[in-house]
């Protein structure tokens, strides 16, 4: 990771070179700080010299991938890349001019957190970045970072997880922790961005020569929304297909192992995506993805796509996540809905089933963005209602959706195994039964 040693190498790898860095008018430190550090104004002159910089961060405007930013990047040669009084003003003078001119913020931290020479008045600035950066995400504006090593400390817990997407570099130290402040026990590879990345809390790991790609595909996804609702995809069954001839010929269909799954209707839909991943609260579910595809018209539309397995307290959370960053951004939002129904194991109850289905609902009921919801296989229950528009709901002619699986609602009818087909039909689950009782707006 030679070249992203310095904040300077790190805003040319990303920019190619085009950044005008923002004016600042400080001199010297002097009187060794706000609580008079002795020694503190001759480190930092020192630092200074070694450096090239006066401060331990270098803020300007730039372009990434055709897109113009605002950039936020720290130099950890500079006294650990530490923040302090200076460092909050340089981050928070760059924000305003982010807000100002509608730019989004791309952040590059390599720090160690706060800055000890500057006592509280530095882990003030902590505070002072997180209402900035809430400012900017008011403003509907994205904010993006790419953690270097090491991040940690209130740097990570800010700038890096305070972001709408968290890239990381491969090996970077990530974490709230430094090196020389965790327990002397500690895993040192519970601190990495790939343990950061496994755990929910970075969306990707992302090596040096594909840094400059990815971060322009997500800025050009993120500043571009499509407008007004996304029409709901055709669906990829085999075309002429007649409708179930009954409730259990739908669940057979929708369970069929070849029937098209997610992937496939998100590669149909989209030329280009990026994917966000985790709950920023440990936990991952492969069996949801979210993300921002590009249409072929060249707009961005959000996704959250549930993909065939129970989904788990992390994937609800994911998916609200999602649909609450596409809401501040303005990007509309299409659901692809396939599930048997929430995981409701001991584990998946200790990971908060309920409270996780109830934030989706309410990220659902509560966006302003428009949202499109396609039933592409099975629908069980609330599971897969907390992923569906109110009011613009679509199925695939391969799907079913059910207050509950007819095999669980003929159990807790004292049924017999085999009367859950019949059960299935007087649950009225068929596409063309949801279309006559007004659940879904049509059948595609």
């Amino acid at each position: 990771m030679s070249d992203l040693t310095t904040a300077r190498e790190a805003i040319a790898l990303v920019t190619g070179g085009d950044f005008t860095e923002l004016p600042t008018d400080e001199g010297p430190l002097k009187n060794d700080g706000p609580i008079g550090w002795p020694g503190y104004s001759e480190s930092h002159a020192r630092a200074s010299a070694r450096t090239g910089e006066t401060e331990s961060v270098v803020c300007g405007t730039g372009v990434v991938g055709g897109v113009p930013v605002v950039l936020i990047s720290f130099e950890f040669q500079f006294l650990g890349g530490s923040l302090g009084e200076r460092t909050g003003a340089r981050a928070a003078a760059a924000h305003a001019v982010a807000r100002a001119r509608r730019l989004p913020v791309v952040v590059l931290p390599a720090t160690g957190g706060s800055r000890m020479h500057e006592g509280m008045r530095a882990l003030l600035q902590l505070q002072r970045l997180a209402g900035e950066s809430a400012l900017t995400r008011a403003a509907g504006l994205p904010q993006i970072a790419v953690l270097r090593d090491p991040t940690t400390g209130g740097g990570w817990a800010t700038l890096g997880a305070g972001s709408d997407v968290a890239l990381a570099l491969p090996g970077a130290q990530v974490g709230f922790a430094g090196s020389r402040v965790r327990p002397p026990d500690a895993d040192p590879a519970a601190y990495t961005a790939e343990a950061q990345l496994a755990h929910g809390h970075v969306d990707a790991v992302v090596p040096p020569a594909e840094l400059r790609e990815t971060l322009g595909r997500w800025l050009s996804l993120l500043t571009r929304p499509a407008e007004g609702p996304v029409a709901p995809p055709r669906g990829l069954g085999a075309p002429g297909t007649p409708p179930a001839a009954s409730g259990r010929e739908a669940v057979t269909r929708a369970r069929h192992p070849e029937r098209p799954r997610a992937a496939a209707y998100l590669d149909a839909l989209f030329t280009v995506r990026e994917e966000i991943s985790g709950d920023r609260c440990g936990g991952v579910d492969p069996g949801m993805r979210c993300g921002f595809g590009r249409l072929p018209d060249g707009r961005t539309v959000a996704y959250a796509a549930q993909c065939g397995t129970a989904t788990l307290p992390a994937g609800f959370r994911t998916a609200a996540r999602l649909v609450r960053l596409a809401d501040r951004l303005a990007v509309p939002v299409l659901t692809l809905i396939d599930t048997p129904g929430a995981a409701n194991d001991p584990a998946a109850e200790h990971a908060g089933a309920g409270p996780s289905i109830a934030d989706l609902f309410a990220a659902v009921a509560s966006a302003r963005v428009p949202l499109t919801s396609l039933l592409i296989g099975e629908g069980g229950s609330g599971g897969a209602l907390a992923l569906a528009a109110p009011g613009n709901l679509w199925a695939t002619s391969d799907s079913y959706f059910s207050v509950i699986a007819p095999e669980a609602a003929a159990s807790i009818l004292k049924r017999a195994p085999e009367e859950s087909g019949t059960t299935a039909d007087q649950l009225r689950l068929r596409p063309q039964d949801l279309l006559d009782l007004g659940v879904v707006r049509g059948v595609v």
